[in-house]
C-alpha cells in the first residue's frame, strides 16, 4: 500500500508563491494559440447589434426629416410665388408711371411747340421779307380733314403768288423734317385753294442741331432757329428752296 506523502504547511507555502510567476507565461501562451482566430475574425471594440427598436427609431427619425424638407419646398414655392406676384405689380405701377410721365412730356412738348410759334411768329414776316419773299398775312395752326385724313400747320405765311408752311418745334428731329415733307406734299390736295400758289416749307425750333438742320437744308426747306432771343434764319445765300 501506497503512502502519500505530506508536504508542510512551509512547503505549500512556497509552492503558492510560485503561482504568480507562471500566469504572464500562461497569458501569453494563451494568446498564441488563439492569434489565429483573432486574425480571422477581428473584433471591433465599438461594434454594436441594432434592434428592432433602434431601426424603428431611424425610420421615424427619416420619415419626420422627409417631412420637413416637404414643408420648406412647400414653403420656399409659396415665396417665389408671392415674389412674382410682387414684381409683376412692380412692373404694372412702373407701367402706368412711364404712360404718365409720357403724357405729361407730350404735353410739355406741346406747350413748348406752342411758346416757339408764338416766338416765331411776330418775326416770320420781316424775317422772310429780308429774304426777298413779301410775305404780309400769317395765319397760325390752319387744319382741314378730307376723304379720312387731315393735315395741320403750325404757321401759315402767304403773300399774292406765294406760301410758306412752318412747323414748330420745341427740339427738331430729322423725324419732324420727314413728317413736315410729308405734309407739304399733301398740302394742296387739302388745301385746293392754294393750288395756284408757289408752296414752300420751313422748321422752327428752339433746339435746332446741326444734323437736323443740315437735313432740313439739303431737303429745301428754310431753318428758323433761336439765337438768344432772337430768331435767326440759318440759310446763306446760296440756298435754293424747294416748291410743292
Amino acid at each position: 500500500m501506497m503512502m502519500r506523502s505530506y508536504r508542510s504547511f512551509g512547503e505549500h507555502k512556497n509552492y503558492a508563491r510560485t503561482i504568480p510567476a507562471f500566469l504572464p507565461r500562461i497569458s501569453e501562451a494563451s494568446l498564441r494559440i488563439n492569434e489565429p482566430n483573432l486574425k480571422e475574425k477581428p473584433m471591433s471594440a465599438t461594434t454594436t447589434q441594432l434592434t428592432y427598436q433602434d431601426i424603428l427609431h431611424l425610420f421615424q427619425e427619416t420619415s419626420l426629416q422627409m417631412k420637413e424638407t416637404d414643408r420648406l419646398i412647400k414653403e420656399t414655392g409659396l415665396q417665389m410665388q408671392e415674389t412674382r406676384q410682387f414684381m409683376q405689380e412692380i412692373s404694372r405701377e412702373m407701367a402706368e408711371r412711364d404712360k404718365k410721365l409720357s403724357k405729361q412730356i407730350g404735353a410739355l412738348g406741346n406747350r413748348l411747340g406752342d411758346f416757339v410759334q408764338e416766338m416765331v411768329r411776330p418775326a416770320v414776316v420781316t424775317l422772310f421779307q429780308a429774304k426777298g419773299i413779301d410775305v404780309r398775312e400769317v395765319y397760325p395752326n390752319i387744319s382741314v380733314r378730307r376723304n379720312g385724313g387731315g393735315i395741320e400747320v403750325d404757321l401759315f405765311v402767304v403773300d399774292g403768288s406765294q406760301a410758306i408752311a412752318i412747323e414748330c418745334k420745341s427740339h427738331a428731329t430729322t423725324d419732324d423734317i420727314r413728317e413736315h415733307l410729308d405734309r407739304l406734299r399733301k398740302f394742296k390736295d387739302f388745301f385746293p385753294r392754294y393750288r395756284d400758289l408757289e408752296l414752300m416749307g420751313a422748321v422752327a425750333a428752339m433746339v435746332m442741331p446741326d444734323d437736323v438742320a443740315k437735313y432740313a437744308y439739303r431737303q429745301g426747306l428754310y431753318v428758323l432757329a433761336q439765337n438768344g432771343e432772337m430768331v435767326e434764319v440759318r440759310n446763306d445765300d446760296a440756298f435754293v428752296p424747294k416748291f410743292w
